[in-house]
């Protein structure tokens, strides 16, 4: 792969389906082994449906190593290791057998040390009933502070604290008690307001909750052409535009089930369709400023254009009211490359839907006959 950085939606299209996609699989059919091995049952079904039902965050998350050259292959082993790690955690706070604070901060420190090469392995579960996963979660992090012993850890370390700090913050305030969560998110905004005055508390709330910061970061370390200056960019282009984009849009298209579920979902503090699609377009023209002082800043432009395609070409949005009318008008905005991946993701859901169908008989054929008497 070298250091030919895609620079149009049908390079980097290729690439990711030639590269990033095979890769990626490889790496989530091992920790999906491992998972299966976890002793505690309640904490096996967790880590077995974070990888089942999330994997396309890790394979979103990879096109990032693209920006690795030769080193690709480690950018995409830590990439799924630690958004494994980070999907695990979510399902063990959103469907906890515990509602504490002490305990999800305690989880999250998994996140920290994973960036951090020199911490020991601690016992993450320290606050919860369920504590034998077979080292499943320790290992993650191991991988993870395994590439951080062979990439520039020095120029990056402060500005991956401050992402994944900002991270495990939301992470620890949103899983608590229902009738806590906003005051307390709204008293942390309250706290960083001065680092982003344009912004909503909920909003900011789902600038902390992106890992994509983190990968561009390790990415651009791994490949060697990483310095005190690039790095500061990356977090400026990256949060909380490029992040918050990011999750809003994940949090539109899972607004339905977020209301079955009971969880919290930033988009429903919205005044309303029109004024969340005001600030939607917001933030899609903040990201577009932000990242043209960074390197490779077609390829940056493509994948924050390539979130808008693919988070409006899930199914679930045809569900959701107004779907129609966002969808155009964030496409609209985004330009051609959006519609491009739009309509790549579309083939794609499509493509699933049609392999998971049962056959259909051939006239005449019964089909509980057919199975042998």
């Amino acid at each position: 792969m070298g250091y030919s950085i895609p620079k149009t939606p049908v390079t980097l299209m290729a690439a990711v389906y030639r590269k990033v996609f095979p890769a990626v699989s490889k790496e989530l059919t091992f920790w999906k082994e491992r998972a299966q091995q976890i002793p505690d049952n309640e904490l096996r079904n967790q880590a077995l449906a974070s990888i089942e039902s999330k994997r396309f965050h890790c394979l979103g998350g990879a096109v990032y190593a693209l920006l690795s050259g030769y080193r690709w292959q480690e950018a995409i082993r830590f990439i799924v290791a630690y958004q494994t790690i980070s999907d695990y955690l979510d399902n063990l706070c959103d469907r906890s057998t515990s509602m504490d604070p002490d305990d999800f901060r305690q989880l999250h420190q998994a996140m920290t040390d994973a960036l951090s090469p020199a911490n020991p392995i601690k016992n993450y579960y320290a606050f919860r009933n369920e504590q034998t996963d077979g080292e499943y979660l320790a290992d993650l992090v191991r991988t993870c502070q395994k590439t951080m012993r062979n990439l520039e850890y020095d120029v990056i370390k402060g500005y991956l604290s401050k992402l994944e700090t900002l991270y495990s913050d939301l992470q620890v305030h949103k899983h608590v008690r229902r009738d806590e969560r906003v005051g307390r998110l709204s008293a942390w905004f309250r706290d960083n307001a001065s680092a982003s005055p344009s912004l909503y508390w909920h909003e900011f709330s789902a600038a902390a909750g992106s890992t994509l910061g983190i990968f561009c970061l390790v990415a651009y370390a791994l490949s060697g052409r990483m310095n005190e200056k690039m790095a500061e960019q990356v977090v400026e282009s990256y949060f909380p535009f490029m992040q918050g984009l990011h999750i809003l849009l994940d949090y539109y298209i899972d607004q339905e089930e977020d209301r079955r579920e009971g969880d919290l979902n930033f988009c429903s503090y919205y005044e309303g369709h029109a004024r969340m699609k005001e600030r939607f377009t917001y933030f899609i023209r903040q990201a577009d400023t932000h990242v043209q002082q960074l390197m490779d800043r077609p390829f940056h432009k493509m994948v924050h254009h390539g979130l808008v395609g693919l988070y409006l070409g899930d199914p679930k949005v045809k569900q959701l009211p107004g779907g129609t009318d966002m969808t155009g008008a964030l496409l609209r905005e985004s330009g051609s490359a959006a519609s491009f991946f739009h309509w790549n993701v579309k083939l794609y859901h499509f493509i699933r839907k049609t392999k998971a169908r049962p056959p259909v008989p051939e006239k005449g054929e019964n089909r509980e006959s057919s199975q042998g008497d």
